[in-house]
């Protein structure tokens, strides 16, 4: 049994510092240095290594199966859902569905900026919902791209605007976990996230335009961007508060793309704006559907993502995934790691021996269900058995370097957590006293950037949360919470979601320019959300909308 020290320098600035090295190393490599990816994870896994052993005095063992943890679970589930999203984006653009696809959403509109808004924030915030775990970025991203969006809008845009569903992804995955590892009431947790995320539901599709084109060209489209704000936030915050955490995202964004598209059947912009700024090709046509193509041609390019949303969404669901792993799931405990390191206070009550237990969960796994979607979709499409093994075997080669990199990251993220690094950077934000509000909220925000997940988020620092919360007189569901929706506006700059993009809009060794994309909205977002808690905490305690 190893104990976990978090200060180990005896200087909590000093611990901080040399703990985010490998942090400084990856995202340094990648936003100033243009250096590839997958090399620029490398770095920081060697960073990662030498700082969990040196400096933390983790024995090597540990930190290397730390390290094969990590990159076996990027493999799966996350590596396995990116694999097989492209595998059925290069399906349907191979046989020119794309055209088609984009001329029906240009039935909604033939306006860029909503088209941006209904792919990107309504539609993107479905697969959060059903899936997350980078799905809906994947898919956005690639249908930017087929809708004639360049590589770093069609990126960058699809990460800022998968902010607000986060802290709800996968059927509320996130917060089931916060809930267990806290021992907060689930309820209450869904419903206060539910309440600090609701004026965010509305302010995202607006930054998100504002991004894209500007604040006079936002201001002109203003109408149907509050339309999708407001019916994706009140679902949001109604379901949250009076069922949980489930299907939050999934009623929203259904009842957002409803509303959305019937008010532009009233509504126009002024002046249409049709072409992309900075585009550097020709923009296809986006004359109405109707010109070209008939009510049957547009169903069968819309239905490969039908039958992928259907899948995502049943693969998401408690029941299935049970009755799968009632088929065949393998739990292996990781060797030399598993019920080896010890947490210790004050980021946990008590000392806790961490679990490091590796689910080979094949048939349950979201990217299978994609897979499954994938292959219907092919068949559909026309395409052989042979026709789809081949491309299978390009997409794979296509996508090398992405899962490299991405299982890189998730190594270094394990090994983060079981050195306790990490913990030593939300101690050091943990100390603020009477800020530690707008502190704590940055710690979820931390917590994404460097695990790439709101729900690996919760299950590090949810406990530190209460903790420091209760020591400080501060309700604690309400800092549990601020973790989490906190947490949504790191999504957008961790490194895997960066790949996942890129991979997705067929930019692989252009992170580090959708990095510097997408920090600022980021780091402004985050701030915005920590001062919605610090409101909560000193000018209306915690009822901020409550029912």
């Amino acid at each position: 049994m190893w104990s976990q020290i978090y200060d180990p320098f005896a200087n909590m600035a000093l611990s901080a510092v040399v703990a985010i090295i490998p942090v400084v190393v990856l995202l340094g490599s990648i936003g100033l240095f243009e250096v590839r990816a997958h090399v620029a994870a490398l770095l920081g896994l060697g960073a990662a290594l030498l700082v969990a052993i040196l400096a933390y005095g983790m024995p090597a063992k540990m930190a290397g199966m730390a390290a094969v943890y990590g990159a076996a679970f990027g493999l799966l589930p996350i590596g396995w859902i990116i694999l097989n999203v492209i595998f059925l984006y290069r399906l349907a653009s191979e046989k020119g569905e794309f055209d088609v696809l984009q001329k029906s959403i240009g039935a909604i509109s033939n306006d860029r900026r909503l088209q941006l808004l209904f792919v990107a924030f309504s539609f993107g915030a479905f697969f959060e919902g059903a899936a997350g775990f980078g799905t809906p970025v994947a898919v956005t991203a690639a249908m930017l791209i087929g809708l004639g969006f360049p590589p770093l809008a069609a990126s960058g845009l699809s990460l800022i605007a998968n902010t607000a569903p986060v802290a709800f992804g996968a059927l509320g995955t996130p917060l089931v976990a916060l809930a267990a590892v806290t021992g907060l009431d689930l309820y209450e947790l869904s419903a206060t996230v539910g309440r600090q995320l609701a004026p965010f539901a509305i302010i995202v599709p607006f930054w998100l335009i504002w991004a894209f084109v500007g604040f006079r060209k936002m201001i002109e489209v203003w109408p149907p961007i509050l339309v999708a704000g407001v019916s994706f936030a009140i679902p949001q915050y109604l379901v949250s508060n009076f069922h949980g955490p489930w299907l939050v995202n999934v009623v929203a964004s259904l009842v957002s793309m409803a509303a959305l598209a019937l008010f532009l059947r009233v509504w126009s912009p002024a002046v249409p704006m049709t072409k992309i700024p900075n585009a550097p090709v020709p923009e296809k046509a986006t004359a109405p559907v109707a010109v070209s193509h008939s009510l049957a041609v547009m169903r069968r390019a819309w239905t490969p993502w039908l039958i992928l949303a259907a899948f995502v969404f049943l693969w998401g669901t408690p029941q299935v995934r049970a009755a799968l792993d009632g088929l065949w799931i393998q739990k292996i405990p990781v060797m030399g790691l598993h019920e080896l390191v010890q947490k210790m206070p004050p980021v946990v009550q008590s000392p806790h021996a961490e679990a490091a237990i590796f689910n080979l969960n094949i048939l349950s796994a979201t990217g299978t269900g994609i897979l499954i979607s994938a292959i219907i979709s092919g068949i559909f499409l026309g395409y052989n058995l042979g026709q789809l093994v081949r491309m299978y075997a390009k997409t794979i080669y296509v996508v090398r370097y992405s899962l490299l990199t991405i299982s890189c990251m998730m190594a270094i993220g394990f090994i983060t957590r079981y050195s306790g690094s990490d913990a030593t950077l939300g101690l050091m934000l943990a100390h603020t006293g009477w800020a530690y509000p707008f502190f704590g909220t940055l710690i979820g925000w931390l917590g994404v950037a460097l695990t790439g997940s709101d729900t690996s988020s919760n299950v590090l620092f949810g406990g530190l949360q209460r903790i420091t919360a209760e020591q400080l007189g501060i309700n604690p569901v309400l800092m549990a919470a601020a973790n989490s929706a906190g947490g949504v506006m790191g999504k957008m700059i961790d490194a895997q979601s960066i790949v996942v993009a890129s991979t997705a809009t067929k930019w692989y060794g252009h992170e580090g320019s959708i990095l510097r994309f997408v920090f600022f909205h980021s780091l402004a977002l985050a701030t915005l959300v920590g001062l919605l808690v610090m409101a909560q905490v000193y000018l209306w305690p915690f009822t901020l909308l409550a029912p």
